[in-house]
């Protein structure tokens, strides 16, 4: 792929699309000639990757035909995404049936449609890498190395989950993975990733205690709604300031909910407010696991030699309501059918065809294998122990006998009077 004078310069060569649900976006004014970088100040760095992608956030740009090649992968790289891919899928559409079917409570978010920024960039970390995410955590989990039945077993409620059946579908977290949660209140992860990358440059730099490859890397993952909050700003601010080893991802996917994204900003274009902080912004299509990839593995590699960190727009698509409680009546139907065929699964096994990687024959294989990892992991859940009544207050108070327990261990909301004087539910 040709290269651009920087990462931020890849919306230039961005093709739109008519905004379906939210009328035409109308750009800002352009800042006069007395607004240029005050004196003394470096503009974002420059990286190499400019990449073309069909937008609803982008206007006005016509599409480079040079920039929709693919960089190189390898028959094993492209069958370990089109296998992570595959699992993200497969899982997220076995959770809807046993949503339906009474195994989880309350709300379940699935990723349908966003597996290529998923795969995109977890495949590339090392097992020290941290991920956080959001309340639609169970792929991110998948990527990270998290084992599905694991994955279920939580989602079911069950003494076996990831969290011992304590955390459910929005709060997903894995020690030994690093996975350091998934969070339901948006935003509220992003300081936690960029405590992370802190933790990762003291060791470091101080402890002298990080792998010979570098800095320990930490992937945020959030919305384009969480963009619009505080903490958003302020990490940007704080990991630019001290050079952070993290990479902010946003998996724009047009909705906050029920809220056009386009309806929502004043700038749509989220990339700009990484050079706004000095560091380096992209737009990149999450529609496509390699251009996805090639964007994360420089954005990671930059992060890992301590360079600070990178903001990645992600511009993606649900293919389901916001959760599984969500009718999904407010985006259009065209809009819908649009991204529907865009699909980043079916995109890479053409892909992989075509380039002679691997026949339709094998990649059948791996979604055979997938699907039985799925099914074990369901009736692995389903055989699974609920968890005892000795472990609701666990990690929940320092001192469980002083509120939770009474003296003689039992718990105080068990005895009679315990509820004397209240309303009764």
């Amino acid at each position: 792929m040709a290269a651009a004078s920087s990462f931020t310069a890849a919306a230039k060569f961005l093709a739109p699309v008519a905004a379906r649900s939210a009328g035409d976006y109308k750009p800002p004014l352009p800042l006069p000639a007395s607004a240029s970088l005050r004196p003394g100040r470096k503009p974002a760095p420059r990286l190499r990757t400019a990449l073309a992608v069909s937008s609803d956030v982008l206007p006005g740009n016509k599409a480079a035909p040079a920039a929709a090649a693919h960089s190189a992968v390898t028959r094993e790289e492209a069958l370990e995404l089109y296998e992570d891919m595959v699992l993200g899928r497969i899982f997220e559409d076995m959770c809807a049936q046993m949503y339906y079917r009474g195994k989880m409570f309350g709300f379940v978010h699935l990723y349908n449609g966003q597996e290529a920024v998923s795969t995109g960039f977890i495949k590339l970390l090392n097992q020290a890498d941290c991920v956080v995410s959001t309340y639609r955590d169970h792929v991110h989990a998948l990527s990270k190395g998290v084992p599905a039945r694991s994955v279920m077993a939580e989602l079911f409620g069950k003494a076996t989950g990831c969290c011992r059946g304590q955390g459910g579908s929005m709060h997903m977290f894995s020690e030994p993975h690093n996975l350091l949660g998934g969070f339901a209140f948006i935003g509220e992860g992003i300081p936690v990733a960029t405590g992370a990358a802190f933790a990762a440059k003291y060791r470091h730099e101080v402890l002298k205690q990080s792998s010979p490859d570098g800095l320990d890397v930490t992937l945020a993952f959030f919305g384009d709604g969480t963009c619009n909050n505080g903490q958003f700003f302020e990490c940007l601010n704080m990991a630019q300031l001290w050079k952070l080893p993290i990479v902010f991802v946003v998996e724009n996917n047009l909705w906050a909910i029920g809220m056009s994204h386009l309806r929502a900003t004043s700038d749509p274009e989220i990339y700009k407010k990484g050079p706004a902080f000095g560091m380096p912004g992209v737009h990149v299509d999450g529609m496509d696991v390699l251009k996805v990839r090639e964007v994360a593995k420089e954005a990671i590699e930059r992060a890992r030699r301590g360079e600070g960190p990178t903001l990645v727009e992600c511009e993606t698509y649900r293919f389901r309501g916001h959760s599984l409680a969500d009718p999904d009546e407010l985006r259009k139907p065209d809009e819908k059918s649009h991204y529907a065929a865009r699909d980043p699964i079916t995109a890479l096994k053409k892909y992989i065809i075509e380039q002679n990687l691997a026949t339709e024959s094998e990649l059948k294989s791996i979604e055979k294998k997938i699907d039985d990892v799925v099914e074990e992991a369901v009736e692995f859940a389903d055989a699974s122990p609920l968890p005892p009544r000795s472990q609701l207050l666990e990690n929940v108070f320092s001192d469980p006998k002083g509120f939770g327990i009474g003296p003689d261990g039992k718990y105080r909301c068990e005895d009679p009077l315990f509820t004397q004087g209240t309303a009764q539910v």
